[in-house]
């Protein structure tokens, strides 16, 4: 039997984007991401999955030990509150800098969600991605799971946008909106 799933993008959406986050000293998690990852992933029974493009690594800014350091960062602080991620995911390329085969990685592309599909054998169809930027929303849909499309502004006022392959299934205004959608949803709570 196959689990089921919430991928999570990383900067923007479970901790503050300061920009090529490779510091973990400078790591802070954004309001209600502990509260939620917790109801998701200890309540709900979801594997917590963070997908995120870390075209830093390319660029020369930081490196993959720092984003393993960040990565390893977010988990200390998850569990201070009893919850945790379990596994990230991460795209180093970027278009600008490397070829394409390299860059099939890299969201919008479902290439990451599928990887860890196979890898943790997750039923997408029972899964969800959350993240705060379209590409996040495209990719979710190219991998056939639900999408959260976050809006941590006031610019989310309605939830019936036309954007075909961008259209997410809920726009949450913060973390823990999302997490009580997914909870609704996968409960059968929503009409």
């Amino acid at each position: 039997m196959s689990d089921k799933a919430v991928f999570l993008d990383r900067d923007g959406t479970i901790n503050k984007d300061p920009g090529y986050l490779g510091e973990p000293d400078k790591v802070e998690l954004l309001p209600g991401v502990a509260k939620g990852i917790s109801l998701l992933r200890n309540k709900l029974k979801f594997k917590i999955i963070v997908i995120s493009n870390q075209s830093g690594i390319t660029r020369g800014l930081i490196s993959k030990s720092d984003v393993d350091a960040v990565n390893n960062k977010i988990n200390d602080l998850l569990k201070l509150e009893n919850t945790s991620v379990d596994a990230f995911y991460y795209c180093p390329y970027h278009p600008d800098f490397d070829p394409p085969d390299k860059t099939e990685c890299r969201k919008p592309s479902p290439n990451m969600i599928l990887r860890a599909a196979k890898d943790l054998n997750l039923d997408l169809s029972k899964s969800y991605m959350v993240g705060d930027v379209l590409s996040d929303v495209t990719a979710g849909n190219k991998a056939g799971t639900k999408t959260v499309l976050l809006r941590l502004d006031d610019s989310a006022k309605t939830n019936n946008l036309n954007y075909d392959e961008k259209t997410p299934n809920f726009i949450a205004s913060n973390f823990l909106d999302a997490c009580k959608f997914i909870q609704n949803d996968y409960l059968g709570n929503i009409s």
